[in-house]
């Protein structure tokens, strides 16, 4: 099997205040670019659209373009930038560092649920 899809035409947008995600959904994979403007926060544009306090989804992703910032219900911060790969387990904040739009893949099919309203 071979399943191939254009990032350029998603199989579905997401629209939150100061971003947006395109999701494409393959055999095993749920593949998402998040866009983040300079000033987007977890926890003012996509809290409201989850329901939950923090982010409660896992990431597996890589930094395209632009800053970023992730802090952990406990504490714990990175700050990501251009070329980083990282993951996030559930339970995180996150925003928009400095004045450059931010792009991130995300590979775990955390776009699956993100950004998509708990109800």
């Amino acid at each position: 099997m071979i399943e191939v899809k254009s990032v350029g035409k998603p199989d579905e947008r997401r629209d939150f205040p100061m971003g947006h995600l395109d999701v494409c959904g393959l055999e095993g994979l749920t593949f998402g670019v998040a866009t983040f403007e300079p000033g987007w926060r977890w926890s003012e544009s996509v809290k409201p659209i989850a329901g939950t306090d923090s982010c409660q989804v896992r990431h597996s992703g890589f930094v395209l373009r632009g800053r970023l910032c992730i802090r952990m219900d406990d504490g714990a911060e990175a700050e990501l930038e251009s070329g980083d790969v990282f993951v996030c387990d559930p339970g995180h904040d996150a925003w928009v560092v400095g004045d450059e739009q931010t792009v991130v893949f995300d590979f775990a099919g955390g776009a699956a649920e993100y950004a998509r309203s708990a109800t």
